[in-house]
């Protein structure tokens, strides 16, 4: 996607607004995530956009994947993301410390629409949201 289409649509996180005013400001201040659904947003277009230093930065110090992460990135680059779905949040609000946010995200794999279902564990280190672990 150019960077000008992605200037003018919507978000890849399903948010009805532009990655520039979207997930775009938490990938470049991870502090702009004031929920837990927003960072695991940003994590999503993070994946679609195969950022890697913010996949690590955003993902909790004490589960990061530092050893596979090129073969999570070399994954990122293999699909193409379809949509994503957000299920269900349950607390992870701007004063919580901990949130749990349900989703479903739909990706083009080898020629086909697969799916991943999870329940995400997120909590706040050094002042932001990070993803913890599927619960």
């Amino acid at each position: 996607m150019s960077k000008i289409t992605m200037e003018i649509n919507n978000c890849h996180c399903g948010n009805n607004i532009s990655y520039n005013f979207c997930c775009k400001k938490i990938h470049l201040d991870i502090m702009n995530a004031e929920t837990a659904e927003a960072l695991m947003r940003s994590r999503y277009t993070a994946y679609v956009l195969a950022n890697e230093d913010y996949l690590m930065k955003s993902h909790h110090s004490s589960t990061r994947p530092i050893k596979e992460k090129n073969a999570i990135i070399k994954w990122a680059k293999s699909v193409d993301g379809i949509k994503l779905e957000v299920l269900e949040c349950k607390k992870g609000l701007q004063n919580d410390i901990e949130g749990m946010v349900e989703f479903k995200a739909f990706f083009y794999e080898n020629s086909k629409i697969q799916m991943i279902h999870e329940n995400s564990r997120f909590t706040r280190e050094n002042g932001h949201w990070v993803y913890v672990d599927p619960v």
